[in-house]
């Protein structure tokens, strides 16, 4: 198993700093594990920590008023979240839910400004992070109204292989089809006949609690 020191340098952030603030940022970092269904924070919770998967997968949802549940975002490995919270020193407005057992870098708010205020290069990739961030929800938005089911399972099959959101999932999602239709706000048996349709179309392999990502490009555009 490796040392939270190796993790912590592994991480897609780490790339971008300086060996001082490394070691810096590594005073400030812990571990934990959670259980698939357990919620890492509720909406309405201060978690002041900003969070990283090192394994296992996060939904970022909420409920309406309505009674309808919305998913915002899964955060597969190598993806770290909750830094528009942490900045902004409020509660989350979203549910944070292990949708299968996940274990987590977490990092104190004190570490998270020290680098804000000091690392040219964390700064550089905070940037890079809420970018892609924004581009995501502008596209959820769009998804929500306008795409069909199918179309919604292949662009957060997208997003989870995402090389700044999810830098290590690499093109293989380990994820099964509940966990999928959970994301993707559809029944299994949508998310079951969605992922035939896009195996048969060459866009993805499907296996045993994982998918194979052939074309992440084509299913970010799927159904546009």
């Amino acid at each position: 198993m490796n040392s939270r020191s190796d993790l912590v340098r592994a991480t897609v952030w780490a790339r971008e700093l300086a060996g001082d603030e490394v070691e810096r940022a590594l005073r400030g970092v812990s571990e934990r594990n959670f259980s698939k269904g357990s919620y890492l924070c509720h909406r309405g919770d201060r978690l002041d920590y900003w969070t990283g998967a090192v394994t296992g997968l996060v939904k970022m949802s909420s409920i309406a008023r309505s009674g309808k549940a919305i998913t915002f975002a899964g955060i597969g490995a190598g993806g770290w979240f909750g830094e528009g919270s942490v900045l902004k020193d409020e509660p989350r407005k979203y549910d944070l839910v292990a949708i299968r057992d996940t274990h987590l870098l977490m990092m104190n708010r004190a570490t998270f400004f020290w680098l804000y205020e000091n690392s040219v290069g964390f700064n550089r990739f905070l940037v890079r992070l809420l970018n892609e961030r924004l581009a995501q929800f502008i596209a959820s938005t769009e998804y929500e109204r306008l795409l069909d089911p199918k179309a919604r399972v292949a662009r957060h099959l997208s997003w989870l292989c995402n090389p700044v959101l999810c830098p290590d999932v690499k093109g293989v999602v380990e994820i099964t089809q509940e966990e999928l239709a959970l994301l993707a706000g559809v029944s299994r048996p949508v998310a079951n006949r969605s992922l035939q349709v896009l195996a048969d179309e060459g866009l993805v392999t499907v296996e045993h609690s994982r998918v194979i990502v052939a074309d992440a490009e084509r299913l970010g555009d799927y159904g546009a």
